[in-house]
């Protein structure tokens, strides 16, 4: 289960939000999104979890978490429509 993840610190890098994940459970993939003329943080992300039952608890544990000095935001990420090419 993909989750989005917002309300990041600017400062929060993707091998710490991944070692907070892991702590519930496998993560498959976790990044944070840049923005491409700053290089820096937009202050959300995204945490692939295999499990759905582990993502469900990480929404849990960690919506409302303090984290860098900012609660996060954790739900499930939408699903993208994928357009035909």
């Amino acid at each position: 289960m993909k989750l989005l993840i917002r309300n990041l610190a600017r400062t929060t890098t993707e091998e710490t939000l991944n070692t907070l994940f892991s702590e519930i459970g496998a993560v498959q993939s976790c990044s944070i999104v840049m923005d491409k003329a700053t290089a820096k943080s937009k202050g959300f992300g995204f945490v692939d979890m295999p499990k759905v039952g582990e993502a469900k608890i990480a929404i849990a544990k960690f919506n409302n978490f303090e984290l860098d000095g900012f609660k996060l935001r954790v739900k499930k990420a939408d699903e993208q429509p994928k357009t035909a090419t």
